[in-house]
């Protein structure tokens, strides 16, 4: 019976297919809440960068940001750098935006990575 509800549950995850990404709302979240010290193309190049002690991450360097969990991410964007042992210059937006909204912002940011 457990093997059998097991394998009904199993299947519908996989007939099910994932959410996708709001990737225009997460555009615009990307350039309200991250393109000033990340950069429009999210090269760590933003107006604000320069004032930081630590420089914004480039998401477009793939090797680095193959290294970083989606968890990891979600964690940073949510709680702020440091809670992730990143820079204390990374701001929590945890009252800016839904987790649903950070999970598609995770994956607009993956784009740039090309």
């Amino acid at each position: 019976m457990r093997a059998m509800l097991l394998a009904v549950v199993v299947t519908a995850m996989t007939v099910i297919p994932a959410a996708a990404a709001d990737l225009a709302a997460a555009q615009k979240n990307f350039k309200t809440f991250c393109s000033k010290c990340h950069g429009a193309e999210g090269k760590g190049d933003g107006a604000e960068a320069a004032t930081l002690t630590t420089k914004p991450r480039d998401f477009s360097d793939c090797a680095r940001m193959k290294a970083i969990t989606d968890e990891t991410l979600f964690t940073a964007i949510k709680e702020g750098g440091e809670a992730v042992k990143l820079s204390k210059d990374m701001p929590a937006w945890k009252e800016g935006m839904e987790d649903d909204e950070i999970r598609d912002l995770i994956a607009y940011v993956r784009a740039f990575c090309k």
